[in-house]
């Protein structure tokens, strides 16, 4: 990211409530922005806001993560507009049902290519042209999740975790450019896809991650827990032997 205060920022998954609060704070900052979204009412409706929050140019395009994509015209369309990219922030994804995915290969797949390989299809245009320039800060949310795997959620686990580790494997690559990669893994957060979700005092509220994510791309951050207690939490959780892990009901 350039060193100026007012950064351009393309963000895929834009209307998300957590990317919602993270883009709040940076227009604050002035930033300019490309929204994508599948709703074109509420890119709409958060362009509004994110301008009278102080976003100096707000553009919008609709954006649907499951159709298939064209990923170096969005790119091309993001450069024209705002005179550059220094920021990539990719905040969409979905919550699959786990029972569907084991009944089905077409579920499991549709479900694989959301929350991985689309995403590190948009990765992979966003490194060429980020490598080019030799700036910038690349931006993704994963999940704890995707540190291991839990019977409950092992297919949004694996997708995650095979995002993270694509992070990694950028992340070296990118350094010698002077691109920083951001790994963002939240816990439970208290979302519209988490609705159906007992709430307790392990969630967090969209406005906590989206400033802590605020914060993390400011300060080129490798790989951040959200909130921070979570990356004690998924130590023990690492821990744990596999002959026990097993036994448990996660």
């Amino acid at each position: 990211m350039n060193n100026t205060s007012s950064p351009r920022i393309l963000v895929f998954g834009a209307t998300s409530a957590i990317a919602e609060q993270a883009l709040r704070c940076f227009a604050a900052d002035g930033a300019h922005m490309y929204l994508l979204a599948r709703s074109e009412e509420k890119l709409r409706a958060l362009a509004a806001d994110l301008r009278i929050r102080g976003g100096q140019e707000v553009h919008t395009e609709a954006f649907d993560a499951a159709a298939p994509m064209q990923p170096e015209s969005i790119f091309e369309h993001a450069v024209s507009a705002m005179g550059g990219v220094d920021v990539l922030f990719v905040a969409y994804g979905s919550l699959p049902d786990q029972p569907a995915c084991q009944a089905s290969p077409i579920a499991f797949r549709r479900e694989f290519d959301l929350n991985a390989l689309s995403i590190m299809e948009l990765l992979t245009v966003a490194a060429n042209l980020f490598e080019k320039q030799a700036a910038g800060v690349i931006a993704v949310i994963t999940s704890v999740a995707g540190e291991r795997g839990r019977q409950s959620n092992y297919v949004y686990g694996a997708a995650k975790g095979a995002v993270s580790l694509f992070l990694q494997g950028l992340r070296n690559r990118l350094f010698p450019a002077g691109v920083a990669v951001v790994d963002i893994r939240p816990g439970f957060v208290d979302t519209p896809m988490t609705r159906e979700f007992s709430k307790g005092l392990l969630w967090a509220s969209p406005e906590t991650v989206g400033h802590g994510i605020y914060k993390a791309i400011k300060r080129r951050k490798q790989v951040v827990y959200l909130p921070w207690f979570w990356r004690w939490i998924m130590v023990i959780i690492r821990s744990i032997p596999e002959t026990l892990f097993k036994r448990l009901k996660l």
